[in-house]
């Protein structure tokens, strides 16, 4: 069990984070942190670059409030990544530009392109639009998450999850940087993919390296 100050501490920095690195502008954003039998999550309607440990709210499973401020509108999302990833213990969501580009354009992430995303990202699909805030966006989540470590929200941004909350983080961000890449490839003319050898070898990578698949990962053949 983590201590509960130390946790409310993590989640203001990774929102700070957020901001500085120009992931999410205003109130946009959120995260999360499943602890036991609650979610601790950050206040809706607030810039997360400038939270204290106080404004962090807390709800239990399902997303309604135990204590707290009001928690981000967004809940209903979180928890349903909750209900289908047991392993997760962590959601991060922003908006970063290149890879929310990328959602807005209805362009998954999913080419074998550079070794780190492949070891410690895999392919990342595109969800279809779902209004934000609702059980619409939260069922599209749910539907794709069991089979990814990190999605594209059509028209809307980015979620990333992990058994740590400094591992979702770094997800959302080695996300952005793959965007960032393959948008620059693409502008030079193309991108050149992996060999299904050395991707082979790369997945090889996954587990020795602390990055295992998610649960329903298809199996090749």
């Amino acid at each position: 069990m983590s201590d509960e100050a130390s946790l409310r501490r993590d989640i203001v920095e990774v929102g700070r984070r957020l901001y500085a690195k120009g992931f999410i502008a205003g109130g946009e954003g959120n995260v999360s942190v499943r602890e036991g039998d609650r979610l601790y999550v950050t206040p809706g309607g607030v810039c997360k670059g400038f939270l204290k440990p106080e404004d962090v709210a807390v709800t239990d499973l399902e997303g309604r409030a135990t204590s707290g401020a009001r928690a981000t509108s967004e809940i209903l999302m979180h928890a349903a990544v909750y209900r289908r990833r047991p392993d997760v213990r962590a959601v991060v969501h922003a908006h970063p530009p290149a890879a929310t580009g990328f959602a807005v354009a209805g362009l998954p992430l999913d080419r074998p392109v550079l070794a780190e995303p492949v070891v410690t990202l895999g392919p990342v699909p595109v969800v279809p639009f779902g209004t934000p805030s609702t059980s619409d966006l939260a069922d599209q989540v749910a539907a794709a998450i069991g089979s990814a470590h990190a999605l594209l929200l059509a028209n809307h941004g980015a979620l990333a999850v992990g058994e740590t909350l400094w591992r979702a983080w770094e997800r959302m961000e080695t996300l952005e940087q793959f965007a960032r890449i393959a948008l620059v490839a693409r502008l030079l003319g193309g991108q050149t993919e992996l060999d299904p050898e050395a991707v082979a070898r790369l997945e090889a990578l996954r587990v020795p390296a602390g990055y295992p698949p998610p649960p329903e990962t298809p199996r090749p053949g």
